[in-house]
Order: C-alpha cells, then sequence, then structure tokens
C-alpha cells in the first residue's frame, strides 16, 4: 500500500510538473510572431529607404507566414473556442493587407505603399489588442503588456 501512495504521489508530481513545463514553454505561434516582427521591420526600413524591391520582397512573408505544427494548432484552437473565427478572420484580414502592399510596392508608389503598410500595421494591432493578453495569461500565465 505504501509503495502505490509513493508511486501515485509521484505520478501526479510529474504530471504537474510536466504541464507547468509546458505551459512556460513558449509557443511556436510567439516565434512566428517575432518573424513577423522583423519583417515589419524591413519593411519600415525599405520604406524609409523607397526601397520597393524590398518592401514586394518582405511583404508576401508576412501574407504567407508560416504555422504553427498542428498539436500546437489544437491547444490554441481548444482554447480559443468560439472565437476562433475572429482570430482566423484577423489573419485572413493581414494576409490580404499584405498581398496589397506587395502589389502596389512593385509599383513604387510611396504614397500608396504607406497606404498600404498601414494597413498591414492596422490588422495586425486589432488582433493584438483583441487576444495578446488573452494567449499570454492563459499560455504563459502572465499579463501582456
Amino acid at each position: 500500500m505504501k509503495k502505490q501512495s509513493i508511486l501515485a504521489a509521484s505520478i501526479i508530481t510529474f504530471a504537474v510538473s510536466v504541464s507547468h513545463a509546458q505551459a512556460a514553454e513558449p509557443l511556436e505561434l510567439q516565434k512566428v510572431m517575432k518573424e513577423l516582427g522583423k519583417n515589419m521591420q524591413f519593411i519600415t526600413d525599405g520604406i524609409s529607404r523607397e526601397d520597393w524591391e524590398l518592401v514586394a520582397k518582405t511583404a508576401p512573408l508576412i501574407a504567407a507566414h508560416p504555422q504553427p505544427p498542428m498539436s500546437e494548432k489544437m491547444r490554441i484552437i481548444s482554447f480559443m473556442g468560439t472565437e476562433m473565427s475572429k482570430f482566423k478572420a484577423f489573419d485572413g484580414d493581414t494576409h490580404e493587407a499584405a498581398h496589397e502592399l506587395e502589389h502596389v510596392a512593385h509599383e513604387k508608389d510611396g504614397q500608396k505603399v504607406i497606404a498600404a503598410f498601414q494597413k498591414v500595421q492596422t490588422t495586425c494591432l486589432n488582433c493584438h489588442q483583441t487576444f495578446r493578453g488573452k494567449f499570454v495569461e492563459h499560455f504563459y500565465g502572465t499579463a501582456s503588456k
């Protein structure tokens, strides 16, 4: 009986520590977001130097960003519940805005590029303001800034 109690306690301790480790481990989505942030900075740099080729080359990297692995997607879908459609809609808006940015960058019209980039920034901001705090709190246990 004593051995069974020790074994049960060990299993419970291990399960709790594994779930805690998973919660603190960065999601692949976080890596995707960091890469998107870098690409946004490249575009800002391209606009400031009127390097329309850089803007046109970088915009598709935002539109067709990598997806997290299926196991992580399932965790996200489970967490999002009924808000998943809204999350996907924000992603679709960003995809479309980034493709528009690529198109106008080929025209080499700075005003159009800036307007298109503003749309990309707005789609990102809309999603972040709606979901970032919830994601950070749920998956990492801390409130976002």
